[in-house]
């Protein structure tokens, strides 16, 4: 039987079918962070159990973290309880835990593949809905609720339903200033944002192949946003170089056996999928949204879309337009922009701040415009500082935070205030996401350094290559 790549590793993991029912399948991986693992932790202690594999759970703080004065006590009273809760629960168990000031802390989805805790063909859970940004490895990766990590903790399995299965395939060469986030925004916007609904998607295609690792996370991340349990790129060369050496990767003649088992994780000739969609990178240019999903987004060139063209309700079309001041046929180019947002587990990695850098050298970060450059990790960090990109960010006008996850979800005291407009490179632009009353356009660290250096929704291609555009 011709088999894809997710059915190879679900299959390879399920303990126990239950007829009519959800199969039980073992994780191998377990990401827990501050926000979801308490309630877990308590509800464990109440019925008496314990952790049973706690080698194979991996804490950070992230979500509710400060990105200022980190050595500080945190003020905010939820936020310090519920730090410090993790930090004592992972100590009674035994657990890994990386917390504020230490020099593996950052959001667990950028700490798990810098520390090679992610690898191919692996399960992996989190009680974060952005874990399918672990699937760039080959790996079967969704988020869970409260629940289902305590279930975990536990049992070190999970009751679900096995996905449907879907393809994307994008073939050819992306225009220059087109990014992996573009071609995320780009398949959303085609899609919807319940157009996945269901499924499990592999992307496969030349665009995906010759995309970096960190390329493949960013998109990997944003498969949620579709609808979808979770993305996946098979491992390839590309995987296996990122990978190696590692602190938690095979080594040896272990690393030499685990190869052997993850060049067989590709989908075979002929095995089928559930839905395919096909489209050419060429289709793809600069992209930002202009409403309240992620898949209300448009080419950067273009214009905001009638509902008739989007073809969305009218209703809800329109108070999503109200939302963020926008009207239909409206340009997106040189709109006023208040904040601009670089981090989050899409856009926080090296690549990204190097991407930043490379559209703001030499240039002036534009006046009554808020920045704030929040890297995913300690390790992003230090890259930062030793590549030099610290030094051109600095010239330009702007300051780096501390790691976390930032203003990405309005959990922590980075906060758009209410009105404002921030292009921001994280993963939701939901009403009040960044914060009570604040609009989001999603976009890509390029168009956020443009953005950043002019006040302006502005595409990147016209400072770097004006004849482009």
């Amino acid at each position: 039987m011709k088999k894809t790549l997710f059915d190879k590793v679900w299959d390879s993991h399920v303990v126990r079918k239950i007829e009519n029912g959800p199969d039980v399948l073992f994780i191998d991986r377990h990401f827990i962070h501050e926000v979801t693992s308490p309630v877990a932790f308590l509800g464990l202690q109440q019925r008496g159990n314990s952790v049973l594999y706690p080698e194979r759970t991996f804490a950070t703080a992230d979500h509710n973290t400060p990105t200022l004065n980190q050595h500080l006590p945190v003020a905010d009273p939820l936020s310090a309880n519920q730090l410090k809760a993790l930090k004592e629960n992972t100590a009674q168990w035994n657990i890994v835990h990386w917390g504020l000031g230490h020099r593996k802390n950052g959001i667990v989805h950028v700490i798990g593949p810098e520390n090679g805790i992610t690898l191919p063909g692996a399960t992996i859970v989190c009680g974060d809905s952005h874990t399918s940004t672990h699937g760039a490895f080959g790996a079967i990766a969704f988020g869970i609720g409260t629940s289902e990590v305590e279930m975990v903790l536990t049992t070190q399995c999970i009751m679900q339903p096995k996905p449907k299965k879907m393809r994307i395939n994008i073939d050819g060469e992306l225009g220059y200033g087109v990014t992996p986030k573009d071609v995320a925004l780009f398949i959303i916007s085609k899609l919807t944002t319940s157009g996945a609904t269901g499924h499990f998607v592999e992307y496969s295609g030349e665009v995906f192949r010759n995309m970096t690792m960190e390329g493949r996370m960013t998109v990997c991340n944003l498969s949620i946003e579709m609808g979808a349990r979770g993305g996946m790129i098979a491992p390839d060369k590309t995987t296996f170089e990122y990978i190696k050496g590692r602190e938690y990767t095979p080594k040896g003649a272990d690393w030499n056996n685990a190869m052997e088992y993850w060049k067989t994780l590709k989908t075979d000739d002929g095995a089928v999928f559930d839905m395919e969609f096909n489209f050419h990178a060429l289709e793809i240019e600069p992209m930002v949204t202009y409403g309240t999903n992620p898949g209300m987004g448009v080419g950067i060139t273009k214009h905001i879309p009638s509902a008739e063209e989007a073809k969305a309700n009218e209703v809800t079309f329109k108070k999503s337009l109200d939302y963020m001041g926008f009207a239909e046929g409206e340009p997106m180019m040189g709109k006023k922009v208040d904040y601009v947002f670089l981090g989050s587990c899409t856009n926080g990695r090296i690549e990204d701040f190097r991407a930043f850098a490379s559209v703001v050298k030499g240039r002036k970060k534009a006046d009554d415009i808020t920045v704030w450059l929040v890297p995913g990790s300690h390790v992003v960090e230090e890259k930062i500082k030793e590549e030099g990109i610290l030094d051109i960010l600095t010239e330009a006008g702007f300051s780096l935070r501390e790691p976390g996850c930032s203003a990405c979800l309005a959990m922590n005291d980075d906060k758009i205030p209410a009105g404002k407009l921030a292009v921001s490179t994280s993963n939701r632009n939901f009403e009040g996401r960044q914060g009570p009353g604040a609009r989001t356009i999603l976009a890509s660290p390029l168009v956020a350094a443009a953005t950043a250096v002019t006040g302006k929704v502005t595409d990147p291609r016209k400072l770097l290559k004006p004849e482009l555009v």
